[in-house]
Formats: structure tokens, sequence, C-alpha cells
């Protein structure tokens, strides 16, 4: 696995947190990592965007690189055409990332929004892991509804012919209600989808050295992390 796409059911699922989440237990492991955000939107020139916080989160022990971003916090498609700016097209993406390759052991692609969120009229992150091979993490929120979200996320994946690497939880409460605790079973059961992590409520907000051990205990081995599905 040497290009990895993360997408999310979703906004504001934890997406970039599990993204600095994987890169920094790969970058634990001596691996060369990189991470890239095709496009970057609600965020003006000059302020912190996602890959900000992927590089304060790992202590920027990884290499990160946007390829365009515009202010309006909608998706891609339409924030460009707000802005009077070019698209983000899925062929530029996967040149970027094959470029990122050629230098790096692990290259992380984050994508905006969920899965189907528009780049041009025709593109969407399905095209870019299609152009790349490459699999698709799945960041899914923990609660009320997301059985429903996850689902048509890895149906779509199915049905593009694009391998899912897992489900990842973005943001597990501390005390969880009676529907996210039966969710952590109920999401591999519906999506046929294997469960690979669960990241703490918060996590986002710690600095890097507090992070990865979180990041270490909240992946599962499939992501080079120690985190196992809980017994129901």
């Amino acid at each position: 696995m040497s290009v990895l796409v993360v997408s999310g059911t979703g906004t504001d699922v934890g997406k970039t947190v599990v993204t600095a989440a994987v890169a920094a237990v790969a970058a634990a492991r001596g691996e060369r990592v990189a991470v890239l955000k095709p496009a970057q939107t609600g965020v003006a020139p000059g302020e912190p965007g996602d890959l900000a916080a992927v590089a304060r989160l790992t202590g920027g022990a990884v290499r990160t690189r946007e390829l365009a971003r515009y202010p309006d916090p909608l998706a891609p498609l339409t924030a460009a055409r707000r802005a009077g700016l070019d698209p983000v097209t899925p062929r530029a993406a996967v040149a970027a990332a094959r470029e990122l390759e050629r230098d790096h052991d692990l290259v992380l692609v984050e994508g905006a929004g969920g899965l189907l969120v528009r780049f041009t009229p025709e593109g969407t992150l399905v095209d870019v892991a299609a152009g790349l091979g490459a699999a698709v993490l799945v960041v899914a929120a923990a609660g009320l509804g997301t059985l429903n979200h996850t689902e048509l996320t890895t149906r779509a994946l199915r049905a593009a012919g694009v391998a899912c690497a897992g489900i990842v939880v973005g943001s597990m409460p501390a005390a969880p209600d009676l529907a996210t605790t039966c969710n952590l079973a109920d999401l591999p059961e519906v999506t046929g989808v294997p469960l690979v992590g669960a990241l703490p409520e918060g996590a986002g907000a710690l600095d890097a050295q507090a992070f990865a051990p979180v990041a270490r205990h909240s992946l599962g081995p499939r992501l080079g992390g120690e985190w196992h599905t809980p017994e129901p």
C-alpha cells in the first residue's frame, strides 16, 4: 500500500484527524509519508487549512501538498466556480500523487467532504482512487444515521470497482450512547467492510507528542496500529 485515499461519509466526521493518525503511525515506523489535499475549501489564502492540522498533529514529520484552495465552504466544484478559479481535476490529483509516490513510502490523499463530492462536473474522489489503483479508507461518524451513510459510501465504491481499505470512526465519544455502541458491531455487518479503528473525540486538539500514542492505539493492525474492535 503506497497510496491510500481517505474519504468521509460526509463533512465533519474526522477525516483530517484520521489522515493525521495514519500518517503519524507510518512516520513512527520510519516511513517517508506525504499527505496530498487536492482541494481545500472554506479557507482563505494564508489561513491554516487541513494540512496545517496534519502537520501539527504529526510534529512536521510528513510532507504536505495542497493543489488548490477556495474560500467558500462548499463542494470543490461549486467553490471553484464562485471564486472564478479553475477546478482541480482528478487527473491532476492522480499526477500529483504519483509524483509524491516516487519519493515516499506512503502517500495519503485526503478528499473533501464525502466520496461523491464533485471536483469537476464529471469527476469525484472515486475517479482519483480509480486512476491511482488505490483503496479508499472510509471515515464515518459514530452515532445515529451512520449506518445508512456508510453503507451508501461503501456501495458506491463497490459499484465503481474501487477497493475499500476499511472503516474508521472519526470521533468516538468517551461515553457512547446505545446507538453508537451498537454501530461498532453493525457497521461491518451492514457494509461487509471491516472496522479498522476509532479515534477518540477531541484527539485533534492534542499536541503531536500526545497524539502519537493515541493514533497508535486507535488504529487497527491493518493501518499499523494496535486497536481491536471491542467485544459486544
